[in-house]
């Protein structure tokens, strides 16, 4: 099969390529940073440079290629703004889709995240509603979730993944990442918020796997949804860092999700099923 991913440099795609071309895959990935295009080809894809807000360009990218899938895998993290990144989500997803529909694209898998659905009680499933009513800040990354999915949806074939707050390699839970720098400084409060987690190779896997599921929405996080309570003193412990503080207190959508309907029915097993062994293994 001939695909394309974009966004191929990122923190997922460093894991998926290998994958892919070791399936027997002809990849192509596809970054908007020249500095990037060795590490796409030490990956065993080939390599291209592309604008994901360059409509135009991703047109006749899209259609030289001809790919029969393509992998969604954009995103704008490096500056913290949410703003960025809904931009990328509704412009970028845009001009992809416009592309690979010109291109006679029959599949498109794409990044979600898993923690877009509306207050509740218990881990999400994926019939319940996205927070579609959430109020500023929190709106711009909804809409910017809800205009990804209603785009990839124009694809005859589209799978969406629902991923969990992802750590690993060169993610902001890295011990050089972000996070880490927050957990060392103790600005991190222990909430009962609750987040479901997941490592960026099983998130590599279930887009790998996702090329032979139908069209659908897949919560793609591991098997333990907790509240920071639980979960910060393991990763702060495996950082040696400080203990975090304790703050009482969560909004109603830190509810996690629910992975049963990708783990029972269609075969995904994370290779790393709880962040209690995960985040020990990531921070060697």
């Amino acid at each position: 099969m001939k695909i394309f991913v974009a966004g191929s440099s990122g923190v997922i795609g460093r894991f998926l390529l290998p994958k892919l071309v070791k399936a027997g895959h002809e990849v192509t990935g596809m970054t908007h940073n020249p500095e990037q295009l060795q590490v796409i080809e030490a990956l065993g894809a080939k390599a291209i440079v592309a604008d994901a807000f360059d409509r135009e360009g991703m047109i006749a990218a899209i259609g030289e290629i001809k790919p029969d899938a393509v992998i969604h895998q954009l995103t704008s993290l490096s500056s913290w703004s949410s703003a960025d990144n809904a931009r990328i989500r509704v412009e970028g997803t845009r001009n992809l889709v416009d592309a690979a529909k010109q291109a006679g694209v029959k599949k498109m898998i794409a990044q979600s995240i898993s923690w877009a659905y509306e207050p509740g009680d218990a881990p999400a499933s994926e019939e319940v509603p996205l927070d579609i009513h959430a109020a500023a800040p929190r709106k711009t990354t909804i809409d910017g979730i809800a205009a990804l999915e209603k785009a990839v949806a124009e694809i005859p074939e589209h799978v969406i993944l629902r991923y969990g707050t992802l750590y690993g390699p060169h993610t902001w839970y890295d011990s050089k990442g972000a996070m880490a720098d927050k957990a060392r400084n103790r600005e991190l409060p222990a909430t009962a918020g609750i987040t479901s987690f997941l490592h960026v190779e099983d998130a590599a896997n279930a887009a790998l796997l996702a090329l032979n599921w139908p069209s659908g929405t897949f919560n793609i996080v591991d098997d333990e949804p907790a509240p920071g309570t639980e979960w910060l003193p393991v990763y702060t412990d495996a950082l040696q860092a400080p203990a975090p503080e304790i703050q009482h207190g969560s909004s109603g959508w830190e509810r996690g999700a629910s992975n049963a309907k990708a783990r029972n029915e269609y075969g995904w097993m994370p290779k790393y099923p709880t962040w209690r062994a995960g985040f020990v293994q990531a921070l060697k």
